[in-house]
């Protein structure tokens, strides 16, 4: 087993799936568990395509854990109409999955992530692609895991250009702003993968191809699931030439993070109702000798794609 334990913490839609498969065949790295949200769908359809979608895999002894079902700042939470149209009313374009003969685990998902940390300490990085509730409300519950986990490497926010669900905000840190305040206020070490990078990081048809004529039921699926998101950043976002590897790029950094160049600083999330969900730097802390968080503003995507579509194609090679 790699040194470097990881725990998925997922909304469970198109690029999470993706992100789950990266994690999955990175080498270097154990996937220790996966921890569910609400945003591309309720955290109760995450869980279960999480579940099926490691299933598809062959990574049956990864567990699945439901985290919260809505924000710190919210009683519920209901999918926004442009989530289920770029990931599909089911989170995975519509395409039906095998079902798994898992269930998801009885402790709950906060639980697990404190657990996690005290057992395996700095080996641990923790990687939310979805908003940050779950990692902030582990945060309250027990603050000293700020101390012992590794590093957080997630998929949110934007420094340099702007949001994709408003000028100011990202859709993860969006949901969320106060538990994403919170998790980046705190003393743990942040990598924040956001628009700046995800957006140059693409994905074509012509990579999805190649899963289908690896002939297995993994590399079908996959195909069907995120040629469906291709055709709807087409319609939405033609300019862009493919689909963002969004998810998958966060997991990549983790286990490489080479693949990008960072700005290091203190940041925090605007909370209030003017510029909410905005990601940027502290005035406060400008000069800070150790900022908590890095950035990530520049990515070398021809070697990340490289990488990315070697890892799954021997993935889906080899789960027929």
């Amino acid at each position: 087993m790699a040194k470097q334990k990881i725990i998925l913490d997922v909304d469970t839609g198109v690029d999470d799936a993706m992100a789950i498969a990266y994690a999955v065949a990175a080498p270097n790295a154990d996937l220790v568990g996966v921890v569910n949200s609400y945003g591309n769908v309720l955290v109760e359809q995450a869980a279960k395509n999480s579940l099926e979608i490691l299933d598809l895999l062959g990574a049956t002894d990864v567990p699945v854990f439901e985290g919260e079902p809505h924000s710190l700042e919210t009683d519920s939470f209901e999918v926004m109409e442009v989530s289920a149209h770029i990931h599909g009313v089911n989170g995975v374009g519509e395409v039906e999955l095998p079902a798994s003969s898992r269930q998801v685990e009885e402790q709950s998902g906060v639980d697990f992530i404190i657990e996690a940390a005290h057992k395996y300490g700095k080996d641990l990085t923790i990687i939310p692609t979805g908003p940050l509730t779950n990692l902030a409300l582990a945060l309250r519950k027990d603050p000293s895991i700020s101390d012992l986990i590794g590093n957080v490497t997630l998929m949110g926010g934007a420094l340099t250009v702007p949001g994709n669900v408003s000028d100011a905000a990202e859709a993860n840190i969006n949901q969320d702003a106060t538990a994403a305040n919170e998790v980046f206020r705190s003393p743990l070490h942040d990598t924040m993968v956001g628009l700046d990078v995800t957006l140059r990081t693409l994905l074509t048809k012509k990579e999805t191809q190649q899963w289908r004529d690896l002939g297995t039921v993994a590399g079908e699926k996959f195909a069907d699931i995120v040629d469906y998101y291709i055709d709807i950043y087409a319609e939405m976002y033609p300019h862009l030439g493919g689909c963002s590897l969004h998810d998958p790029l966060a997991v990549g950094v983790a286990c490489d993070p080479s693949f990008v160049q960072t700005l290091d600083l203190d940041l925090l999330v605007h909370t209030g109702e003017l510029n909410y969900g905005r990601t940027t730097g502290d005035t406060a802390h400008l000069d800070d000798p150790n900022p908590t968080a890095s950035v990530a503003i520049q990515v070398d995507e021809k070697r990340y794609l490289k990488t990315f579509m070697e890892y799954l194609n021997y993935l889906f090679a080899n789960n027929k």
